[in-house]
């Protein structure tokens, strides 16, 4: 982890669910947080191996209120600064993955913290090389193992492209969705969705499975604001989770963003985060210093103003940080 970013997907409240009609709606304990009712919005949402602080009222309307802290494959990691954000920061979401190699890490952590299960909220990623329907079961069990748990909270498809040979990607996402499916129905996973995925892939999920993904995550900063994809997500009850708010850094030092910074008397990365909040998306700042991880907290004691929400959204161009290997991006 790192100050710069960290790597959840149904649009709206419980009402939203029940009024789309969906059989698979998450828990209710996806949906309602311990602090529910209480006034404002609630610091302890804020993580990041990806740790998500709960916040004050539907979790599916999180991503309105609420932030991560994630863990990646770059960046470190940092054992005391999991345990910080647990015990100090009341931090109660971990987003992690097989890709980033800390899951057994965090059973440590989280062990130490003392923070029961039950207050947890863990989220891990299926890596394309345990892709099909019989491995993605199996590595959903591994996972388990590795973080000392018997079922996760979310479940989430790392990536779109495959890369079976032999294989179309769309045919092995389906057989993976499947077993995603299954899982779910199991209670193994108690949410299931999709990282870093497109319309077109969405749309041939919808084609090919029975279950809609109660999540997709995907980049999410000023300077790559995929409003098309989120707007397609809300559409069909995808809470849309973003990650890499600080832009890899490149955030931080844009001369207008440190304008705003000074204007609210806040840093450029809770600018940043604030607006992404602000705009509707459970969004996943992450770093490996205690400091940055209260920073990062800090942001439910102010609002952007309009004007500067939108001339932050103006700043998208489109820029990609993360890139896939197929199909080419679409902002």
């Amino acid at each position: 982890m790192s100050h710069s970013d960290g790597d959840t997907a149904q649009h709206g409240l419980l009402g939203a669910w029940a009024s789309a009609g969906l059989s698979h709606a998450p828990p209710l304990q996806w949906l309602t947080h311990p602090c529910a009712g209480a006034g404002g919005d609630c610091k302890h949402c804020l993580l990041g191996t990806t740790m998500f602080q709960r916040g004050r009222s539907e979790f599916v309307k999180v991503g309105r209120k609420e932030t991560f802290w994630g863990t990646s494959h770059q960046g470190g990691y940092s054992h005391d600064a999991v345990v910080y954000a647990l015990q100090k920061c009341g931090i109660r979401h971990i987003d992690t993955a097989k890709r980033y190699g800390c899951e057994s890490l965090l059973q440590k952590a989280i062990k130490e913290s003392d923070v029961k299960r039950e207050d947890l909220w863990i989220t891990t990623k299926l890596w394309h090389s345990d892709y099909g329907y019989e491995n993605t079961k199996q590595a959903c069990l591994e996972s388990c193992k590795r973080l000392g748990v018997q079922y996760l909270d979310l479940y989430l498809v790392h990536w779109p492209d495959a890369q079976v040979p032999g294989k179309s990607n769309r045919e092995v996402r389906a057989e993976t969705w499947r077993a995603m499916e299954d899982l779910y129905e199991k209670g193994i996973c108690r949410s299931i969705g999709v990282s870093n995925f497109l319309i077109g892939h969405l749309e041939q999920l919808k084609e090919d499975c029975k279950i809609t993904p109660h999540v997709n995550q995907a980049e999410y900063h000023p300077f790559q604001r995929p409003q098309e994809l989120v707007d397609y997500c809300r559409s069909r009850n995808i809470v849309f989770e973003g990650y890499c708010p600080l832009a890899k850094g490149e955030a931080l030092t844009h001369p207008n963003i440190i304008q705003l910074a000074k204007k609210y008397g806040k840093t450029p990365a809770q600018i940043c985060i604030r607006w992404s909040i602000q705009n509707g998306i459970v969004t996943i700042p992450k770093s490996t210093k205690v400091e940055r991880i209260r920073e990062n907290c800090e942001v439910f004691d102010f609002s952007l103003g309009e004007e500067d929400l939108e001339f932050l959204n103006s700043l998208n161009v489109n820029k990609k940080l993360v890139h896939l290997t197929y199909p080419l991006w679409k902002g």
